[in-house]
């Protein structure tokens, strides 16, 4: 029988949780045995009295969950005591932040441990299913919007009143990826005015779709993958140009650019704020990776002319439920690659695990 586990999730303001007691029933209706440590989804508001329900063992010991587990599921990556306490030759699956956490990841070669970080899953239409940097952008989108409505001095939508009419708030959203485009979805439901802006040619269509107006760029600058590639020195003087005249006439901009495993594309310069007018509002939901703007601070909520900058962290921790729900659904999918009637069956040949797989085992991390 193949045993998944969970763990407390330990790192400092992370509230989800890698399973809910609604998926954890479908595996173990297949014969999986799902072993939970104590706790795991309080921050979530999942009590272990629902995970029991759903027929998992509750443990009251990380240590316990980790020696005896095949699978381990989690959000944030383990901690060193963690990976070395995790039994050899199993498998994670979960962020890994790959790029700065090179101790525990060779302590997972070391041990035989196979790791696929959820961060290389491809941006694919086949791999939608499991694509949790989306599920969680889609948060994260929504999020944004919420709290520049609560920083920002003015009220979102236009109102009509026997007191005057409220001109309704214009909302700039930079970056129209799956957080972007629910941040401008959120944002006109609130009654703003919307406006997008993208170097990424498809992302017009997706703009307006969500009724934002597209502000068409004199850089187009299509990646790989999805993704923006980066700028060359002059396109970054023709975009800066560009924007810094939309960017003054918002009394939110929201930006939202990151490129997994980099630092995030410094967009908004220290001028371009300074043409801002005060009480204007900028959300910065790329602070996790350096920020999309020069004045963040990550995890912090700076004012500089008047403007307030905000560079809120781990910002789908922040909705804890619905971001675990989301989180859950594609880590049970992704199992569904993995266990096969019922055994582990490793098929690299799947473009999925292929381009997610991050540590084979023997091989030393780099």
């Amino acid at each position: 029988m193949v045993r998944v586990g969970i763990i407390k999730e330990r790192r400092e303001n992370e509230r989800r949780v890698s399973l809910v007691p609604a998926d954890i029933k479908k595996l173990v209706s297949k014969g999986i045995e799902v072993l939970v440590e104590r706790g795991s989804g309080e921050g979530a508001y999942f009590l272990d009295g629902e995970y029991e329900e759903a027929g998992a063992r509750v443990l009251n010991d990380a240590k316990e969950v980790l020696s005896n587990v095949d699978i381990l599921i989690k959000v944030q990556p383990p901690s060193l005591e963690e990976a070395k306490a995790l039994k050899e030759g199993a498998i994670y699956i979960g962020f890994t932040r790959y790029w700065e956490n090179p101790e525990y990841l060779n302590v997972f070669s070391e041990r035989g441990i196979t790791a696929f970080a959820l961060e290389k899953i491809p941006r694919t239409t086949k791999a939608q299913f499991v694509d949790v940097l989306s599920s969680q952008a889609t948060i994260a989108g929504y999020k944004a919007v919420i709290l520049a409505a609560d920083l920002s001095p003015h009220l979102f939508p236009m109102l009509t009143t026997a007191a005057g009419t409220l001109k309704p708030a214009k909302v700039l959203v930079i970056g129209v990826g799956v957080a972007g485009l629910q941040a401008l979805a959120t944002a006109k439901r609130l009654g703003a005015l919307t406006f997008a802006y993208d170097i990424r040619p498809a992302a017009k269509h997706d703009a307006q779709s969500v009724g934002a107006k597209f502000l068409e760029s004199p850089v187009w600058a299509e990646g790989v993958g999805g993704y923006a590639r980066e700028l060359t020195e002059e396109e970054r003087r023709i975009q800066h140009e560009f924007l810094a005249k939309h960017i003054g006439n918002s009394d939110v901009v929201i930006t939202t650019a990151q490129v997994p495993g980099k630092r995030a594309p410094l967009i908004i310069t220290k001028d371009m704020v300074e043409k801002m007018k005060p009480g204007s509002v900028i959300v910065d939901i790329a602070a996790d990776n350096g920020g999309n703007c020069e004045l963040t601070k990550p995890g912090e909520v700076v004012e500089y002319n008047g403007v307030k900058i905000a560079g809120p962290l781990n910002v789908p921790s922040s909705v804890p439920r619905p971001a675990s729900e989301m989180f859950s659904k594609n880590m049970a999918n992704f199992l569904e690659l993995i266990i096969k009637d019922g055994q582990i069956k490793l098929d690299f040949g799947e473009e999925i695990l292929e381009k997610s797989l991050l540590i084979k085992p023997g091989v030393k991390n780099e």
